[in-house]
C-alpha cells in the first residue's frame, strides 16, 4: 500500500541508524514491527494474574517420564 506521510527528516535518519537500515522503507517496517511485537507482549502481560491455570506440574513431569 502506498501512503504519503510527512516524517521528520531527523527521525527517519536516526531509525537508519540505528536499525542499520539501508532505506527510509526498511527503517520504517523495522519500526512498525518493534512496535506491533512491543504492545502484543504487554497486552499479555495485562493477563498476568488474571488466569488461573489448575495445572499439577508433578503429574505432568511423571507423564512425561513414562513416554
Amino acid at each position: 500500500m502506498k501512503t504519503t506521510i510527512d516524517l521528520p527528516e531527523d527521525l527517519i535518519e536516526e531509525a537508519m541508524r540505528i536499525t542499520g537500515s539501508k532505506s527510509k522503507i526498511d527503517a520504517i517496517k523495522k519500526a512498525l514491527h518493534e512496535l506491533i511485537e512491543r504492545e502484543k507482549r504487554l497486552k499479555l502481560l495485562n493477563f498476568k494474574g488474571k488466569v488461573d491455570l489448575d495445572i499439577d506440574l508433578n503429574s505432568l513431569r511423571d507423564r512425561a517420564s513414562k513416554l
